[in-house]
């Protein structure tokens, strides 16, 4: 091969252009020039050869080799220039140069001008500002201003570190693209997907197909979404999942932030906590994990499923919070109020707001509280039940206390004073006491469950002793005989009790009863009571002075 100077070459070049433009004046077929922005320039080469008998259209250009097309230059230890398909392909040292912000580093380059297609091959690096791609394989494309990798390839930015088999990346835009075993790595929580899309401008990542971000402590799982990196943000759609310490929360769509444990749930949200047995659901859901707190609203329900038979419970709002979280002294207290409905097979409720504290594991009803156990309603004008492992241990009803058995469609036993306690073992009643102006209609029965007839009494305290649902023993003190009805010569008006009433109307009927509140007739509401306020004696001191 002979050597060839590139002022020379260079030189034959100019010389053959101006033959041909001699020739296009005397009427030949004209062809169509060169368009210089889009030739493959040569800036600088220790060395170049050429063949021209063998290979016409081809230069060698050894050593410190520098090319340019357009604003894109070329650097390399060597490289073969292709003049009739204005291409070029580079070995060792490659690097590409546009800007001073876009750089992309290799072994091996094969660069046509004509497409603008770069394909770099071995230890590939582009950079871009602050982000870096590395792969063997990247195809990089300046009419899209595109670079793609399709054997595996690394995004670094200032936040994250992304790794998938194949990926894209527009230094224009910012955005990459990543497919198949797709891994964010951020010190923070670590991100597995099968698609995402990211901006190295925004940090956002947005999840295109099944995700799963994970830490020490939670769990997301999402097929569609934004996660915003550098806030540690979640926008969540698609019924994505969010896992806390055996707590579950699912929505149609879910917002996270993690740095403050913050999160919200809207439609079909439920909020399940696996370790307690519990979980809340509706279309607004609320919570916290660091305080460990939440809210539910718009159809909300609380499901407690720990005794085999769950019971639903539906207000206007359902709250939770948490107090002296991670201490001994841990305790909750869940809050609902207004319209309280409650269903369980063996038992119903309503009132217009509960309290349950785990404190003292009580259950406090306010505002025209009842309860139903089969064919037994209770109610007063205010309610505590005290539980024990989930079960009821004993009910204190306070003020206008009044309990009522269904016999039939018109006899009721019917007891009332001014309060009841009823303590159970089982689930089961074992004993009632009824406290204060205690009035009693009762049903005596034969074996047979036949009634003999109708008992009236008057006392000040009542003891009931009770085993399977039915009376064992009556204790009366002071003693009262009482008056006992045959069935056939019962007057009618001693049948009710004056404060008697069956409110079967608004007995929650299954659970999903308990979305209709049915409020109480006129005349059946409880007559208001007030309770003296207890007054200090500075106050009692002001008042003399």
């Amino acid at each position: 091969m002979a050597q060839v100077k590139p002022a020379a070459g260079q030189q034959k070049k100019v010389e053959k252009k101006s033959d041909d433009s001699a020739k296009n004046k005397k009427g030949t077929a004209k062809k169509k020039p060169v368009d210089k922005r889009k030739r493959v320039d040569l800036l600088h080469a220790d060395e170049a050869q050429a063949d021209k008998l063998l290979r016409p259209d081809v230069q060698v250009l050894i050593g410190s080799v520098k090319l340019r097309h357009d604003s894109m230059y070329m650097y390399c230890d060597s490289a073969l220039i292709y003049e009739k398909t204005n291409s070029v392909e580079a070995f060792s040292n490659v690097r590409m140069e546009q800007g001073d912000t876009l750089f992309i580093y290799g072994d091996y380059l094969n660069y046509n001008g004509e497409t603008q297609l770069a394909m770099l091959r071995e230890n590939v690096k582009l950079i871009n500002r602050k982000t870096t791609l590395t792969t063997d394989s990247l195809n990089y494309d300046r009419l899209y201003n595109l670079g793609y990798y399709f054997e595996g390839g690394t995004l670094t930015d200032e936040e994250n570190i992304l790794t998938s088999d194949w990926g894209e990346y527009s230094p224009a835009t910012k955005i990459a693209v990543f497919n198949h075993e797709v891994k964010l790595a951020n010190p923070r929580f670590t991100l597995y997907s099968d698609t995402l899309k990211y901006s190295t401008d925004s940090k956002i990542a947005t999840i295109l197909g099944p995700s799963n971000i994970v830490n020490e402590k939670n769990h997301i799982y999402s097929e569609r979404g934004f996660y915003n990196t550098a806030k540690d943000q979640a926008q969540l759609l698609d019924r994505s999942v969010l896992t806390n310490e055996g707590k579950k929360l699912v929505a149609d769509s879910l917002f996270y932030d993690r740095k403050t444990g913050y999160g919200e749930a809207f439609y079909n949200v439920v909020m399940n906590d696996t370790i307690n047995k519990n979980m809340l659901t509706g279309d607004y859901c609320f919570y916290n994990e660091l305080t460990e707190s939440a809210l539910a609203t718009q159809k909300a329900v609380a499901i407690d499923y720990s005794q085999g038979d769950s019971l639903f419970m539906h207000a206007d709002t359902l709250k939770m919070n948490s107090y002296f979280v991670k201490t001994d002294s841990a305790y909750r207290e869940m809050k609902a109020y207004h319209k309280v409905r409650i269903f369980r097979k063996d038992i119903q409720g309503v009132c217009d707001s509960l309290l349950f504290s785990s404190k003292d594991s009580c259950l406090r009803m306010y505002h025209d509280p009842i309860i139903w156990n089969e064919k037994q309603q209770l109610l007063g004008e205010e309610i505590n039940v005290y539980m024990n492992d989930s079960t009821i241990d004993w009910a204190h009803i306070i003020n206008q206390a009044l309990t009522v058995e269904q016999k039939d469609s018109i006899h009721y036993n019917q007891i009332s004073g001014k309060e009841i306690k009823a303590y159970f073992q089982g689930g089961e009643a074992r004993k009632i006491d009824v406290i204060g102006n205690v009035l009693v209609i009762y049903y005596p029965e034969e074996k047979d469950s036949t009634m003999i007839g109708m008992n009236t009494s008057e006392t000040s305290l009542l003891n009931l002793h009770l085993m399977n649902r039915k009376m064992e023993k009556m204790v009366m003190s002071p003693k009262s005989n009482g008056t006992l009805y045959p069935m056939d010569q019962i007057p009618v008006d001693k049948m009710k009790l004056p404060t008697f009433v069956w409110f079967d109307y608004i007995r929650p009927q299954n659970k999903e009863d308990i979305f209709n509140w049915r409020g109480k007739k006129s005349g059946e509401t409880l007559r208001k009571t007030t309770r003296k306020p207890v007054t200090s004696p500075k106050r009692e001191l002001n008042k003399l002075n």
